[in-house]
């Protein structure tokens, strides 16, 4: 038997509100469309900028997604608290990938414009919400209208592409702290080939040998932290002893085939047996191919 929905206008409909909607995505975070979403937490209070509906996380990866829920239609005052939101959080946990996202029944032309003007410095996500009723039900349906805007990275063998830049350069964007695990690592890896040195790239410090890029290992320094990338399969084996080691924050980008580990101020020296064999099988694994 064929039930037509009824459209439910949410703002104007006073057996619901924004409270009954939150409530719904942070039971189910993946109804958003967004992959497999979980729950980090909701009216999360930033400081002196009032409170961030929902945050979300890849269960993944290290992607978090702060989200601002609105009824109605966007206006300027929910698209900049969202874009606040984003940065507050961004900046306080820098070791995690933000994303914004902007949740409202209708996303207007017009501001679906002034979104996609933020979209190329600013990852960005806007979903617009749909309610109905089927008989005695009522489901929300997500439709994204603007995703974040994902820009091509230097691959591995086009490395001669990419910006080059120097040691003094990245010691103005790092702490000299971050730095100095970096040549910790590299001296790591010179044990399994001598000829390795760093090659140093706008977006990351990368490796050479004989003059030729060889990036089976990616550093990323930041002012209180390293983002090591490891380009190696995954596996149970090296999972369970990376899990045994101090590192905490360790994530795999199954998109690209690597680990993603952060590293702290001491964790290159405490952790040198299991980085060292990690880079060894990432060695062998680049030799092969």
């Amino acid at each position: 038997m064929y039930t037509a929905p009824e459209r439910i206008n949410l703002k104007t409909d006073p057996n619901y509100s924004e409270k009954w909607v939150q409530e719904i995505i942070a039971n189910d975070p993946t109804i958003l469309g967004l992959g497999e979403l979980v729950l980090r937490d909701k009216e999360r209070i930033q400081p002196k900028a009032g409170r961030l509906d929902l945050l979300l996380q890849d269960a993944e990866s290290l992607r978090r997604y702060e989200v601002e829920l609105q009824l109605g239609s966007t206006d300027e005052t929910h698209i900049i608290r969202t874009v606040e939101y984003w940065d507050i959080e961004r900046k306080r946990y820098p070791q995690y990938d933000h994303c914004a996202v902007i949740i409202a029944e209708d996303v207007t032309s017009r501001f679906l414009n002034v979104l996609s003007l933020f979209n190329g410095s600013i990852p960005i996500i806007a979903l617009q919400m749909k309610a109905f009723r089927v008989g005695d039900h009522v489901t929300l349906i997500f439709t994204k209208v603007m995703d974040e805007m994902v820009r091509g990275l230097v691959d591995e063998d086009e490395a001669a592409e990419a910006a080059p830049a120097d040691r003094p350069y990245w010691e103005s964007r790092s702490a000299k702290n971050t730095l100095c695990q970096v040549d910790q690592m590299l001296h790591m890896l010179q044990e399994i080939d001598s000829s390795l040195k760093l090659k140093f790239n706008k977006y990351y410090i990368g490796l050479e040998r004989d003059g030729q890029a060889f990036n089976f290992v990616q550093f990323r320094p930041r002012k209180k932290h390293i983002v090591l990338l490891v380009k190696l399969e995954e596996s149970d084996e090296i999972s369970k002893k990376i899990e045994a080691s101090d590192l905490d924050s360790v994530d795999y980008d199954i998109k690209r085939n690597r680990y993603k580990i952060s590293l702290g101020a001491t964790d290159a020296e405490t952790n040198q047996d299991v980085l060292k064999e990690i880079f060894k099988l990432a060695y062998e694994r680049r030799i092969e191919n």
